[in-house]
């Protein structure tokens, strides 16, 4: 099989996929652009904040994290740390309710009006959502742009924050530097795939042989029991533990084979 026939062009990646979305979230235009968008408001970025760092060249990678720290480098006072958020972006809806945005927030399971203020929150934005009415259209058309990142689907966007972040993606698909990068990646998850299913297989003839072994044993095993044979007789005509022929005895007796024989352990 020809290992490049499962790999998808540079250019024809959408935000859904790693690779992709993490290249172009190194933008800090495009990183602040795309957090605006989600949270509805302008989010200054502090100038180490980065896309976490989980590289999938795999085309069935299902979801993208983002992941954001709003705590200045070095403070290291965590209750300094006012908000924090936990983003993901998958293309299906996660829980079942056709809601573009899923929002959580810490509550007490006794007293669910009491909220932990803690600053947390985890967002889950659903792609496929159907709530057009309930959230901004700008963070509708970002997930059908998320999913679906063409040209066509950035020029149809009335957002002008979207353009820009396509002005991004548009850089990191020309970048010859990006597509070494990307090549190299997916060679790399290419081969560690080659290297797991070459063990998996080597572990399966194995298990295989050693199956086939003990299938030999056993049938060896039922014989000397239908003639009579006593336990030590068994283990020592075979040169096994009496520990083993008990035991294939007794899986010999789960599956039925000799009953009638009047075997007596």
């Amino acid at each position: 099989m020809n290992k490049r026939q499962k790999l998808i062009p540079l250019n024809k990646l959408n935000l859904t996929d790693r690779f992709l979305f993490e290249e172009v979230m190194e933008d800090p235009l495009a990183h602040q652009e795309a957090l605006g968008i989600i949270l509805g408001r302008d989010v200054p970025l502090l100038t180490q904040n980065e896309a976490e760092k989980e590289l999938r060249i795999s085309p069935e990678a299902r979801s993208v994290r983002l992941d954001i720290s709003l705590l200045e480098p070095g403070i290291p006072d965590y209750s300094r740390l006012n908000e924090s958020y936990l983003i993901m972006i998958t293309p299906f809806d996660l829980f079942g309710y056709g809601k573009y945005r899923y929002t959580f927030r810490a509550v007490c399971e006794e007293e669910p009006g009491c909220v932990l203020e803690d600053g947390a929150t985890r967002i889950f934005l659903n792609t496929r959502g159907t709530n057009d009415d309930e959230v901004s259209e700008e963070l509708v058309e970002f997930l059908h742009y998320v999913e679906h990142t063409t040209d066509e689907a950035a020029e149809h966007a009335g957002s002008e924050r979207i353009r820009r972040i396509h002005d991004r993606v548009r850089k990191v698909r020309n970048s010859e530097e990006v597509g070494v990068k990307y090549m190299q990646a997916w060679e790399e998850k290419y081969y560690e795939k080659e290297e797991a299913r070459k063990e998996g297989l080597q572990e399966g003839l194995q298990e295989g042989l050693q199956n086939g072994a003990r299938n030999k044993l056993k049938d060896q095993v039922r014989k000397k029991l239908e003639k009579g044979k006593s336990l030590e007789e068994i283990a020592d005509a075979l040169e096994e533990t009496e520990e083993m022929i008990q035991e294939l005895i007794q899986e010999l007796k789960r599956s039925g084979c000799g009953r009638g024989t009047g075997w007596q352990f």
